[in-house]
């Protein structure tokens, strides 16, 4: 099967907040090693009112989604609520209305990301941000598709790309936000929204080729 129902796909956002409650220490202690050392902290709690909201109000992926974004965007602040609520704001309007999800669907989610991005923040692959996982991880999914590879493969190369992205990081020197002020002595660590990035990007790939 190359899609999978919209209403199956609620289990994708079960899991993201799984995964970021289960690495929420991990996230704020890479982040203290170059930023505030709350990503972790901020992040498992907008997902964790997204876990109430939705036992509240249950839905489906786009319902989901739209629900995570609102709350990011709306309760914990910072650059992560905008940058993530804009991402999960675009899949779960791209996903409204469309009773399945197939491959097409959600190369069109993952372009709106890109553009959604593009108008909120000048940050590019290279400023040790979470782009730096998060576009090649878009650009290796639309190649896949291209090249011929089906929905499982594509989301492979997804996830894979963002843990590259991420693992990248490591060597650059932060360009943009608070880190940036480091210089030189942000070398050496991994950017948290680049590690929190490519964990949502596989975790979301992981289940989804489950639901395929």
């Amino acid at each position: 099967m190359s899609r999978f129902k919209n209403s199956d796909g609620i289990i994708v956002v079960d899991r993201m907040i799984l995964v970021i409650r289960e690495n929420k220490q991990y996230l704020s202690d890479i982040d203290g090693a170059i930023g505030d050392g709350d990503h972790g902290v901020n992040m498992n709690k907008g997902f964790s009112m997204t876990r109430e909201a939705l036992d509240r109000d249950p839905g489906d992926l786009s319902h989901g989604l739209k629900t995570l974004a609102k709350i990011l965007m709306m309760r914990i602040g910072g650059s992560m609520g905008p940058l993530y609520g804009t991402i999960f704001k675009t899949m779960g309007r791209t996903f409204a209305d469309h009773n399945m999800i197939d491959a097409t669907l959600f190369s069109e989610a993952l372009n709106g990301i890109k553009d959604g991005m593009a108008r909120l923040s000048e940050a590019k692959v290279g400023d040790k941000t979470l782009v730096d996982a998060l576009y090649p991880a878009i650009d290796a999914y639309n190649r896949s598709l291209v090249e011929g590879s089906d929905f499982k493969a594509a989301l492979e190369a997804m996830k894979n790309s963002a843990e590259e992205g991420r693992d990248r990081t490591e060597d650059m020197v932060a360009r943009i936000g608070r880190s940036s002020r480091l210089g030189e002595r942000s070398r050496g660590v991994i950017d948290a929204g680049a590690a929190s990035c490519a964990i949502l990007l596989g975790v979301m790939a992981d289940t989804i080729i489950e639901l395929l």
